[in-house]
């Protein structure tokens, strides 16, 4: 699967286009209030991308269990320190709702953090390269 985000910033102008094997959309977040950059920071992008991850990983794996997910909900935290530090403390919970005991709902939840893309990413500390 091949996955690019790409983003267009001038005064007052903030797009954001997504793509995953060719196919595209795009997402809208307001500039910041002095016109330039983004108002959402990449802290805050980061933690819905685990959150997001998450939720679709979720009923995926339920499907495969032959779980009805009727209610997700994914609350990512952490913290970041001075410019330039990597962000440390990142934890996350997750509600769930289904037509499976809460002992099946649990081990979905176990069984999707093992599997989620996004988690499993930054937990092996992929590195990024800047082509010049």
């Amino acid at each position: 699967m091949k996955i690019a985000a790409k983003i267009t910033n001038s005064k007052d102008s903030h797009q954001i286009q997504l793509e995953t094997n060719g196919s595209t959309k795009e997402i809208s977040i307001p500039s910041r209030s002095s016109g330039y950059g983004s108002s959402a920071n990449g802290g805050e992008l980061l933690f819905l991308s685990l959150a997001t991850c998450f939720c679709n990983d979720i009923y995926r794996e339920a499907a495969k269990m032959d779980i009805q997910i009727s209610k997700v909900e994914v609350e990512v935290s952490g913290e970041f320190g001075a410019e330039g530090e990597p962000g440390y403390n990142l934890n996350y919970k997750v509600k769930l709702e289904g037509d499976a005991p809460s002992e099946k709902l649990d081990e979905l939840i176990r069984h999707t953090d093992k599997v989620a893309e996004i988690h499993n990413t930054l937990r092996q500390g992929v590195s990024v390269t800047l082509e010049t």
